[in-house]
């Protein structure tokens, strides 16, 4: 069996990573020739704990060689980024981008497959490209969609351990899909349509949107009230049918932060919750950077001098590198931009640089700051002690006070 993963990125090289180990002779393609030159040489170009032994295993045994164009296979995977567009519109031109690349290798009995999180009915939409392209192919090659489920941080076990939902343009699709990700997933494989399988992914993430924007919503009316709201969500969770999220400084990554975009841009009238999640976890993070304003206002204004401030993380959370839809980083920006002359110390302990930012150690930072803002909940911060001589913005739970 041989497969073409287009696309090397958080997700795509893990899961050809995975399925290399598993005998699945794999071209992993990417436009980016440094990811593909690391990956040749065994080097993980993004952080994942465990893997980079597994792709110098991999690597090493030849079932892995990346490339920037793709090959002949036997199945081919669009795992490339979807963003969306300046309008909160989903861009999905990398999939067809992708999709058009592989037209040429397709042939009969092949199975395509969508991985990358997209609106309703684009499997359909590139399957008409497909055929459009290679009519010939029409009812000789199978086509589902296949979301990922997995955490940054624990991928190697969430891609063989999790549940998949798959679903195929047809039932012989779908079989064919399952087929393959038997190899590798230990968790049930549950069937379905594709249209239903796109809109899975979607509501997934949207589900746990409205579930941290209520967490959200909660810890500005406790801050405004003069509630501890880390007590209060411990005590509210006793409730046997309770289970408030922690709040946090907004949300990022490229999964919850943008996939309820796709219900919403789709299904405008019909999605007011959503939308209404979408807008409070955006004002949260808003509010977290306007917070850290006024508390080096009233330094200022109480000291007669510029404070130093400490902006403690930049990745969308916790022992992650990814700063991608980072609130973190949209606030320690607009704290820069109006800092007017203070001392803004940036740190980031999974980044050892950053073409914006100049990184600064966690605990020099910590040692030298008048105000320390606690953006992400890395473990490094965990460590640090609570010094009642600094002006302390907890947003994400360090020390939940």
């Amino acid at each position: 069996m041989k497969a073409c993963f287009m696309g090397l990125g958080y997700i795509g090289l893990p899961t050809a990573i995975i399925a290399a180990k598993h005998g699945i002779q794999i071209t992993g393609v990417d436009i980016n020739p440094k990811v593909v030159e690391m990956t040749n040489a065994g080097r993980l170009h993004i952080i994942e704990p465990g893997i980079e032994e597994m792709l110098k295993e991999v690597v090493a045994s030849g079932m892995l060689k990346a490339s920037t164009t793709p090959e002949t296979a036997d199945a081919y995977f669009m795992v490339v980024p979807t963003p969306f567009k300046g309008n909160h519109e989903p861009d999905v031109s990398y999939v067809e981008a992708a999709t058009r690349a592989v037209l040429p290798f397709l042939k009969e009995g092949d199975l395509y497959v969508i991985e990358s999180t997209s609106p309703v009915g684009t499997t359909e939409v590139m399957a008409n490209i497909i055929f459009a392209e290679r009519p010939e192919l029409k009812d000789k090659i199978y086509i589902a969609y296949c979301p990922e489920r997995i955490l940054p941080g624990n991928v190697i076990y969430e891609l063989v351990h999790n549940d998949r939902v798959i679903g195929g343009m047809n039932e012989a699709s779908t079989d064919k899909a399952i087929e393959f990700y038997a190899r590798f997933v230990q968790g049930t494989l549950h069937k379905t349509n594709a249209r239903t399988a796109e809109m899975c992914k979607l509501t997934e993430n949207s589900s746990r949107d409205v579930q941290i924007a209520f967490a959200n919503e909660l810890s500005i009316i406790c801050d405004k009230a003069g509630i501890n709201v880390w007590e209060l969500i411990n005590l509210a969770n006793k409730h046997p049918r309770v289970n408030i999220l922690q709040p946090g400084c907004g949300v990022g990554g490229h999964c919850i932060a943008v996939d309820p975009y796709f219900i919403t841009s789709d299904f405008p009238a019909e999605s007011k919750l959503i939308a209404n999640a979408r807008e409070i976890n955006n004002y949260k993070a808003f509010w977290c950077a306007e917070r850290v304003k006024n508390a080096m206002l009233e330094f200022e204004l109480k000291n007669h001098r510029k404070p130093t401030v400490a902006m403690m993380g930049l990745a969308f959370k916790p022992n992650i590198d990814d700063l991608r839809e980072s609130p973190s980083k949209y606030i320690t920006t607009k704290v820069m931009q109006s800092c007017n002359n203070a001392n803004i110390l940036v740190v980031e302990p999974n980044v050892k640089e950053h073409n914006v930012f100049k990184l600064t150690d966690y605990r020099e930072a910590y040692n030298k700051a008048d105000i320390v803002a606690f953006l992400t909940a890395h473990n490094e911060f965990k460590t640090l002690e609570w010094s009642c001589d600094k002006v302390i913005l907890d947003f994400c739970g360090i020390f939940k006070k």
